[in-house]
């Protein structure tokens, strides 16, 4: 049975939204289903995941009008497991525990909680323990580690991260959506303030106040809603039980062993992709997953960039709404909302000529996964 996302919503994206997480959750749920042209009462799934804040499947369904969900589920996690949800959403339909599902993110995550901000002491649980006397105790400082790896390996430069941070925040200009699209040369990227070194504060993702969601249906369903189909391929993942600093190669991450998965299940390559959207709560995820999907080889990404063979009229366009980088970080799921709108040729200023194909990686360092989607039904 062949699943298909349908319908695509999203709210506005601020620094302070003044909203509940709920409330923006039912915004995005409703703007989806409309979306699709189809009613609250068509769905009978629902899921999410949350790190900081969020609003549960029951309380979004019950404030939708929905008070009975046929299959829910919600994870505590971040950005690494946004394509599984996807791949368990249509699995989920697959085995026949429901026709619809709405997968969605909703977080205040700059005006409410913030990723690695304290509100009460220090309690440091499980292996987080034995790294945070070193200082290791919030995601920057973490793949700042792992980007000084590759540096030392591949003789990476600030310039090559730079060439991420400045390619996305071109492509973010045309996108009316971004929360940042004020032009940014490299000059600019080099002389922002260290947040963690080797990371500027261009290097880091963008923190915003928003929801998104996107609707997953059965085959049967997908051929009576309002829009082309965009349907999942095949998905990969890999969730690493070591910690981050016991990772045994930092120029590498999940996508070392995800990408395989996903090209043998699927019977693609990098080079059968239209458009790709890397994950990119940090301009080093991207670079270390293209090598790592197969763009391109070790210690190239730089020049993958500069050559302009990430953009229109190279070898791939390198997430053209402008990523978390600029758009805005939705812990993810803003990529999905734009896979679809290329794939469907709705993407007006930014679209991506003849897309077919789209490559949506979700995560980093030891965990995370990846899905492809297709116009063409598989």
């Amino acid at each position: 049975m062949a699943t298909a996302l349908v319908g695509i919503g999203r709210t506005s994206f601020s620094r302070r939204s003044g909203r509940t997480t709920r409330a923006m959750a039912v915004e995005a749920c409703r703007a989806a289903l409309a979306d699709a042209g189809m009613a609250v009462a068509d769905v009978d799934g629902m899921v999410c995941f949350q790190v900081g804040d969020s609003a549960h499947p029951g309380d979004v369904s019950y404030a939708l009008g929905k008070d009975e969900l046929a299959w829910s589920y919600s994870v505590y996690a971040g950005g690494n497991v946004v394509s599984d949800l996807i791949a368990l959403a249509s699995a989920s339909i697959e085995a026949g525990l429901c026709r619809s599902v709405l997968v969605y993110r909703s977080l205040n995550g700059r005006s409410g909680h913030r990723l690695g901000s304290m509100e009460a002491p220090v309690q440091v649980p499980d292996d987080a323990q034995f790294d945070a006397p070193s200082g290791f105790l919030v995601p920057p400082q973490w793949f700042a580690m792992w980007a000084r790896r590759h540096m030392h390996t591949y003789g990476t430069t600030s310039q090559d991260l730079g060439a991420i941070a400045v390619q996305q925040r071109t492509h973010a200009m045309a996108n009316e959506h971004a929360i940042m699209k004020d032009p940014l040369t490299l000059d600019q990227y080099l002389q922002g303030r260290w947040i963690n070194e080797p990371f500027r504060v261009f290097d880091c993702t963008y923190e915003i106040d928003a929801a998104v969601a996107v609707l997953v249906t059965s085959e049967a369903v997908a051929q009576s809603t309002r829009h082309k189909p965009v349907w999942l391929v095949g998905s990969g993942s890999s969730q690493s039980g070591s910690t981050w600093t016991a990772w045994d190669d930092q120029t590498a991450m999940y996508s070392r062993t995800a990408a395989p998965r996903l090209w043998n299940s699927t019977g693609l390559r990098p080079a059968d992709m239209d458009v790709a959207l890397m994950y990119d709560c940090f301009t080093y995820t991207v670079m270390a997953t293209m090598e790592d999907y197969g763009f391109c080889g070790k210690g190239e990404v730089g020049d993958f960039y500069r050559e302009g063979r990430a953009t229109y009229g190279g070898d791939i366009v390198v997430n053209p709404h402008g990523g978390l980088l600029s758009e805005g970080y939705v812990h993810g799921l803003n990529h999905h909302y734009e896979a679809v709108l290329q794939l469907r040729g709705d993407a007006g200023v930014r679209q991506v000529p003849d897309a077919r194909t789209a490559l949506v990686t979700a995560g980093g360092g030891p965990y995370g996964g990846a899905v492809v989607y297709s116009a063409d039904r598989p």
